[in-house]
């Protein structure tokens, strides 16, 4: 199924760029930028760390900005729709979408013939925000302790199951990489979206949930998810109670994902620019700060460049994390 619709998706972009380079509307330029409603395309579900960081960021900049940014929802293929949908959109700046980790450093590795190529097709603009992986499990689960899971799983090999938001995500690698460290075997089941690994993990139909911290914090806010440990290497200011897993015995151990906003390459320089600054404006601020931080992510604002050569060198690490997991789909 993924393939036929990959093959379709191709097709489209194919007969998509014919028709920008006959039809498509000159760029922006900054001094008028932006003329009319920007979209921003948010290539998940509602409910999601995604999801919810770019509703903040649509509503924010409209705020401090006076701009009208539309969060639209394209989910489908772990992200990478979404962003086949902005490649194929003129490069104007009318058309951005929200990235991350998952769908542009990690999906490129899965997805065998996506018809782009990320570090080629898109245009980094600005780097949002960052949050550790979290390791959790319902408030009524036995497991009070990362050291509970690891003793549990050594007892009893491949026993203890945990809920991602799919197979070959950031989340799911991070899972993949801790039971490398603990020595242990767990049983992945992945779902489509962080909100559904979310239910079955409060529900108890999993043991375990591996998540970003915004999708989960609600939760651990109300009382029904137990946080076990994050996945950075220092401790989340969303969640300072929360031990690392390097905290837990496992040195070193540090897998964090990012999110960002990114353009159709060719993109005028300018308008990249001028969205940055808007950004890095808006990032700088203290309301904004604390509001990313409510969703347990951390703002961080980098330059244009900065937020070229991180997502560049991600790109190229991330690809033997990938081919070690053994992660595929097919």
């Amino acid at each position: 199924m993924i393939r036929n619709l990959v093959s379709f998706t191709a097709l489209a972009l194919a007969l998509g760029t014919a028709a920008h380079a006959q039809s498509a509307p000159a760029a922006a330029g900054s001094g008028d930028y932006p003329a009319k409603p920007i979209r921003m395309v948010v290539p998940f579900p509602p409910g999601g760390g995604t999801d919810i960081l770019a509703r903040l960021v649509a509503t924010k900049l409209g705020e401090s900005a006076k701009w009208t940014v539309v969060a639209d929802n394209r989910p489908g293929a772990g992200g990478t729709l979404g962003i086949t949908e902005t490649v194929r959109a003129a490069p104007t700046g009318y058309e951005l979408v929200m990235g991350q980790k998952d769908n542009l450093v990690i999906g490129p590795w899965l997805y065998k013939n996506l018809p782009w190529e990320p570090t080629r097709d898109l245009t980094p603009i600005a780097h949002i925000a960052y949050t550790p992986v979290l390791i959790a499990t319902s408030a009524n689960s036995r497991f009070k302790t990362l050291a509970d899971v690891v003793a549990a799983a050594k007892a009893t090999p491949g026993t203890i199951t945990y809920g991602s938001p799919g197979n070959g995500t950031s989340i799911h690698l991070a899972g993949d990489l801790f039971e490398k460290a603990a020595g242990v075997k767990l049983v992945h089941v992945p779902y489509k979206g962080s909100n559904p690994a979310l239910m079955d993990a409060l529900s108890g139909n999993v043991d375990l949930l591996v998540s970003s911290v915004p999708s989960a914090i609600g939760q651990i806010k109300s009382g029904k998810l137990r946080p076990l440990a994050v996945t950075s290497a220092r401790r989340s200011s969303s969640l300072p109670e929360v031990p690392t897993v390097a905290e837990a015995g496992y040195a070193g151990f540090d897998v964090s994902t990012w999110y960002g906003l990114f353009a159709p390459a060719g993109t005028p320089a300018a308008v990249v620019t001028r969205v940055n600054a808007e950004v890095n404006k808006l990032l700088a601020t203290p309301e904004m700060k604390a509001a990313i931080q409510a969703q347990g992510a951390e703002a961080e604002a980098l330059s244009v460049s900065q937020f070229n050569t991180l997502f560049r060198n991600d790109y190229a690490k991330w690809k033997g994390i990938v081919e070690a997991s053994g992660a595929k789909i097919e």
